[in-house]
């Protein structure tokens, strides 16, 4: 198997976190659950977080995400991510680009991109990103910015122009997700469909059975 092909299954579910993950829930608790469903992956997100405080959940999160095999991420803020020993960054437009991601960065620590088009992820390629998030496949309401939905013919071209993984992410649940990996996804990211589900586990594990039959 190809690191790319080892890295693409370590993404087929990536779960964002959200601090917005239910009354009387604690972020952490749903992330072990989704932890326990199966999830190989885990995106931390806190826009609004100072670092000092994304730092210390990254690492109370970079204890569980290890302890299950899993692999962390840290969404745009490559400082926390190095700090708190993540796995990887994902990174957008506005943040440290891939190739100074690169230069500062650890061996083996994981790179991915945000993208808006098959020329971008081929530019990801060249820059030396491990791989790609492309959306938003549907209608989402988790991102003030994710801007009009980009469809299942968009992720295709997106997967046929980079030879690296490509996650989809942006209104997808488990009634949508097969569709997205039958288009050529490795994975999915989502959000609301996990971290605001009443039985995050079962959600997880709902996904993946979902996405494996899609395939």
């Amino acid at each position: 198997m190809s690191r790319a092909d080892h890295l693409a299954a370590r993404l087929e579910l990536v779960v964002v976190t959200d601090p917005a993950c239910g009354e009387g829930r604690e972020l952490v608790e749903v992330v072990r659950a989704a932890l326990r469903g199966g999830a190989p992956a885990i995106q931390l997100r806190a826009k609004t977080a100072p670092a000092r405080e994304m730092v210390e959940l990254a690492r109370v999160l970079q204890e569980e995400t290890r302890a299950a095999g899993a692999l962390l991420f840290v969404n745009d803020r490559l400082d926390v991510a190095l700090v708190a020993g993540a796995d990887g960054v994902h990174v957008g437009d506005d943040d440290v680009p891939v190739p100074e991601v690169r230069r500062i960065a650890p061996p083996g620590f994981l790179v991915g991109r945000s993208v808006a088009s098959p020329e971008q992820a081929l530019q990801a390629l060249r820059d030396g990103a491990d791989y790609v998030g492309v959306g938003p496949v549907y209608g989402t309401a988790s991102k003030d910015d994710a801007g009009a939905p980009v469809g299942l013919a968009h992720v295709a071209a997106v997967v046929e122009a980079a030879s690296i993984p490509a996650v989809g992410i942006g209104g997808i649940d488990a009634g949508n997700a097969g569709d997205v990996v039958r288009a050529g996804a490795a994975g999915v990211a989502v959000i609301r469909a996990v971290m605001q589900a009443d039985d995050p586990e079962g959600a997880v594990r709902t996904l993946l059975d979902r996405m494996r039959a899609g395939r």
